[in-house]
């Protein structure tokens, strides 16, 4: 069992910047990627970016495409998130998630994911 923590998030006005992390601490840790969704208020979960844990290589949706940078240390078997140019539609709860099986995918879809952590607020004012 692979336990996610996320930190990082809160409240920023729009324009400004957040970060978010997520570890897998306590274990040795190779998922296949990482990535991180969004669920806002009365809407339904969305995807955001995620990244190839072997490549780095990164997919990001077009909502934060040039706003948003993920990276990843595997030393630390962390994942990070740079929010830039936040708008108050990125306010949402966000989760990191790690997919252990390789799907051959941009794991884009949220099965495609098997750990979840709890959740970060992000909330932006206007």
């Amino acid at each position: 069992q692979v336990q996610l923590m996320g930190s990082g998030g809160g409240l920023v006005q729009a324009g400004g910047s957040l970060s978010l992390s997520c570890a897998a601490p306590g274990r040795p840790f190779s998922p296949y990627a990482m990535g991180w969704f969004r669920q806002g208020p009365g809407e339904e979960r969305e995807f955001v970016v995620s990244i190839s844990w072997t490549s780095g290589n990164a997919y990001y949706a077009d909502a934060v495409k040039g706003r948003f940078t993920i990276s990843r240390d595997k030393a630390k078997n962390t994942v990070y998130l740079l929010m830039n140019s936040l708008k108050p539609e990125d306010t949402a709860v966000y989760y990191c998630a790690a997919a252990v099986v390789d799907y051959g995918s941009t794991w884009e879809n949220s099965d495609e994911y098997d750990y979840w952590d709890q959740g970060t607020q992000v909330t932006v004012s206007s």
